[in-house]
């Protein structure tokens, strides 16, 4: 149920409790009665309500609709909200728009009144109690950078505010925002446990180290180098708050066995049977069972990975072979190898060209714009985990129980090298802990050209740095905010998307190519105040161009 802005006085709880925050299940159905001072009964009940904060923070739908506003993947079927922004035509009544607006008041709902009422709960501790408040800051904190990172300007307040309050607030400057989200990160961080002071049944609750992560990426967002450095200094070269290190295994960070390991800071929690996310059926291989091919990476993405031996790729260098192996684990192309539910690997074919199948599968083969197979000659496969297990009602359903990642550890050493870079430290010694260490665990070539700093020009390793980011983090929503920051929307948005060499033209193979779309520089890096929301409070203002 999208939420209003002017409903904000109707918290309304959607069926059961489907979750906790960590691993421990909800057995109390929550009601719309949460400011009744009979419901404050006990620790279960306090629970409940903040277990629908962490519930509201985010949302698999939005990871990956955020996707489809950046570059790196090409929305081929149908026209989706996130398209008509992404090419420059969304105007104020955007559904999208609206819902995240809606959405993240509605969260920020469920917070006051989990913060106004949880000191009457008498039955639960102290302690506890200021860990599960510190919690609930942290989901406002999150909710109120996602507002105004997408609107600027956007009402701002720290209590439940009235039907007639919620028709007449104004919104408040961005940097008054920001200041507030970053006193309240640094709070909670003082407050909340590390990842290593819970026990396994608290696994996938908000720690001292999530609480910092998530301020450096607000110090990202405004380019201040200085902060960003300092806080994820913090996490690189102190265990103050917590203990993080790199997964061996790229591919199978995304999958099930894994998700609690040492690179997750924070991620977007999933209960088997309970609650699960199927939006892969969207994106996966037609021959895994998918849907259809809403949107697919694009062949700027699959460019961008670099060979293992740490040159790039150039046209004289075969399409996939000897690439940087994230690419596989992130994308299929043609010729990829994929393991069904049974175990079974088998070989997909993306060229019009290439062999049938013959095993009963769809085909999986480019057939053009606008059809259910791929749009670019690529499909998804980072978080395809191959388990069984690790999907509801198993065989080819795809309801999956995967946590999603939020924010990863290799994110933490992505932004520190980005910000020792544009503050003119970049060496050897930064490098070596953040940029070869990612490209170690990728499996690059085991040599000086690959692993080592090659410049000291700072041009260069700008460049550099920010495709490492974009490889590391394909697919996982971050793409829209990096070219947002970097003030390049307004170059790779306007670029026509391609897909691989699978256009025939006169008996020749050419890339596929799109029309480009339009991103106004002057007005779309800040989305549209939703109109239905001005309709009911005149006195929120608009964005420039909405």
């Amino acid at each position: 149920m999208k939420k209003k802005f002017i409903t904000y006085t109707h918290l309304i709880f959607l069926g059961l409790a489907l979750f906790s925050a960590g691993c421990v299940k909800q057995e109390v159905v929550p009601t719309n009665r949460f400011t009744d001072p009979t419901y404050w009964t006990s620790e279960d009940k306090a629970n409940s309500v903040a277990n629908m904060a962490y519930r509201q923070m985010f949302s698999s739908d939005d990871h990956f609709g955020n996707e489809l506003l950046s570059d790196n993947v090409y929305n081929g079927y149908g026209s989706t909200n996130e398209k008509l922004i992404a090419t420059g035509l969304a105007d104020a009544s955007n559904p999208r728009f609206a819902n995240d607006w809606g959405d993240a008041y509605g969260g920020i709902k469920t917070c006051h009144t989990f913060l106004e009422n949880v000191d009457r709960v008498t039955a639960m501790s102290a302690e506890l109690r200021e860990r599960r408040k510190a919690e609930v800051r942290f989901i406002r904190a999150s909710l109120f950078l996602q507002l105004t990172t997408w609107y600027g300007d956007v009402p701002h307040f720290t209590k439940d505010i009235s039907y007639e309050e919620s028709k007449v607030v104004t919104r408040t400057p961005q940097a008054q925002i920001l200041s507030w989200i970053h006193q309240e990160l640094d709070e909670v961080a003082a407050i909340l446990p590390k990842r290593e002071d819970y026990a396994p049944a608290d696994n996938g609750r908000i720690t001292s180290g999530a609480a910092v992560a998530l301020n450096a990426r607000a110090y990202l967002y405004e380019n201040n180098w200085t902060k960003v450095a300092e806080y994820t200094d913090k996490l690189i070269n102190s265990a103050t708050y917590g203990r993080y290190s790199l997964f061996p295994n790229y591919e199978e960070l995304f999958w099930v066995r894994n998700e609690y390991n040492s690179e997750i800071i924070l991620s977007l929690q999933y209960v088997p049977e309970v609650r699960t996310w199927g939006t892969l059926v969207d994106y996966a291989p037609m021959s895994a069972n998918a849907r259809l091919s809403l949107a697919a990476p694009t062949q700027q993405l699959v460019d961008s990975y670099l060979m293992k031996s740490g040159k790039k790729w150039t046209e004289a260098d075969p399409a996939y072979a000897n690439r940087d192996p994230r690419l596989n684990a992130t994308v299929v192309y043609d010729g990829s190898k994929w393991r069904d539910r049974a175990g079974v690997e088998y070989t997909v074919v993306i060229n019009p060209d290439g062999p049938n199948r013959t095993d009963g599968k769809p085909s999986d083969k480019y057939t053009g714009a606008g059809t259910a197979q791929t749009a670019t000659g690529y499909y998804y496969r980072k978080y395809a985990d191959p388990a069984a297990s690790s999907y509801t009602g198993g065989g080819g359903i795809w309801e999956s129980n995967l946590n999603i990642p939020l924010i990863r550890y290799a994110d933490v050493l992505l932004m520190y090298a980005e910000a020792k870079n544009e503050l003119g430290q970049m060496n050897a010694t930064v490098w070596n802990q953040t940029i070869r260490e990612l490209r170690r665990r990728a499996g690059f070539d085991n040599t000086g050209e690959a692993l080592d700093i090659q410049t000291n020009d700072q041009n260069l390793l700008r460049d550099l740095i920010r495709d490492e980011r974009r490889v590391e983090l394909a697919l996982e929503g971050l793409r829209v905010f990096d070219i947002r920051r970097w003030k390049i929307s307004e170059t790779v948005l306007t670029q026509a998307p391609r897909g691989a060499k699978f256009e025939k033209n006169g008996g020749t193979f050419n890339y596929i190519t799109y029309p480009a779309g339009n991103f106004s520089r002057n007005r779309d890096y800040l989305w549209g105040v939703p109109r239905s929301e001005r309709n009911i409070n005149p006195n929120l203002s608009q964005n420039s161009g909405y």
